[in-house]
């Protein structure tokens, strides 16, 4: 399942910015269907969202974030303060990962994590997008949209908080992206 998205832009894109930016469009359409739809809908509409957002946040862990850390004086606050974002968001959808869709509890829970995903989109929009598009030449921003995609590979497909890190995601990623992997492979084999 690809997360890249046609909207307004090319999905092969070259510029990781413009890369980011299409990906939230899609994390966003995603969520509103989630809310747009019950039943087996739901759940696939949800499952389709859950497969997104570790793969999306795991490259820009790996990836971006780590570059912003070295070219911007004040990279390593603006990355901690979205890696705290990121976190509580893992583990709104880590919780919501254990919620009956049809549940009474689901849409308040739902709510909470679109919330808490869309401040992050904006905060990485409006303040790490055009810091690292000023301080990155085109040829950096296409190099980091290769290692981007390539990252997205290999990225687990389910929230595991604790993992905000490159290290811990360099470190335990590959182990958690087979298992991920798997369990995917085995849930549509079993149709669910």
């Amino acid at each position: 399942m690809s997360i890249h998205t046609t909207v307004g832009q090319d999905p092969d894109s070259n510029d990781v910015v413009i890369l980011l930016e299409q990906q939230h469009e899609e994390i966003r359409r995603r969520m509103e269907r989630v809310l747009a739809v019950d039943g087996k809908e739901r759940r696939k509409a949800l499952h389709s969202l859950v497969h997104l957002l570790p793969v999306h946040e795991t490259a820009e862990e790996e990836v971006v974030h780590p570059h912003v850390r070295r070219v911007l004086e004040d990279g390593d606050e603006l990355v901690a303060g979205l890696l705290e974002q990121e976190a509580e968001a893992k583990r709104l959808l880590a919780a919501l990962e254990d919620t009956d869709p049809d549940a009474a509890e689901f849409r308040p829970r739902f709510v909470a994590l679109r919330d808490a995903v869309e401040a992050h989109a904006r905060a990485e929009e409006e303040q790490e997008f055009p810091a690292l598009r000023a301080a990155s030449d085109d040829g950096a921003l296409q190099t980091l949209a290769k290692l981007l995609r390539t990252a997205e590979i290999v990225a687990p497909t389910r929230p595991h908080p604790g993992m905000e890190s490159r290290a811990r995601n360099l470190a335990l990623g590959p182990f958690a992206a087979v298992a991920d992997r798997t369990r995917d492979a085995v849930r549509r084999m079993l149709g669910g």
